[in-house]
């Protein structure tokens, strides 16, 4: 059906694509213009992920239809041109690992691609010795992380632009040593 792989530099702009549609074809929480500030910023590709080999893409065939991953660095969520971001590496024994950046195409939609590139990320993270993960959720994302052992309800709203802002929801897991 579809394999799970690390992503590598060159897929940056199919990447850039898939989060596009993605974003505009499973956040029907969110206005147009919600959805068109955040592409790029809070809705984007941060190669630091690739770059540190902890960003995974799901591919079926030659195409890719999801991605997602984990984040050993201060960088709670968003992409290169997210305002605010830091490359300040965590400490497993007091912070979280970040959950970052899941999209999947439409049409890829409730496949199984979402927690299998979450069991992945959990268990990299707990093999760099980190106890919790956390994230922050979009609307639709919310339901996928409750199922999976996230807890969180309580939207913010982040700024996009001086006009627009958008909810969130933040989130954490306490990694078991050896979660199903």
């Amino acid at each position: 059906m579809f394999e799970l792989r690390n992503a590598t530099p060159a897929d940056a702009a199919a990447l850039e694509c898939l989060i596009d549609v993605s974003a505009r074809g499973l956040s029907p929480a969110y206005a147009v213009a919600q959805i068109d500030a955040a592409l790029g910023t809070a809705f984007g590709l941060d190669r630091t992920l690739i770059a540190d080999g902890t960003y995974f893409v799901a591919e079926a065939g030659a195409e890719l239809v999801g991605c997602g991953g984990w984040s050993r660095r201060a960088t709670l969520f968003g992409g290169d041109g997210q305002p605010g971001r830091s490359a300040a590496l965590l400490d497993p024994a007091r912070d979280g690992a970040r959950i970052r950046a899941f999209f999947v195409r439409p049409d890829w939609a409730r496949r199984g691609i979402g927690r299998a590139l979450l069991r992945r990320c959990e268990d990299a993270a707990r093999n760099e010795g980190f106890t919790r993960a956390e994230l922050v959720a979009t609307l639709a994302g919310h339901h996928l992380y409750r199922a999976l052992g996230y807890a969180g309800n309580e939207p913010f709203e982040h700024r996009l632009t001086n006009e627009i802002t958008i909810p969130f929801i933040a989130m954490q897991k306490p990694l078991a040593a050896h979660d199903p």
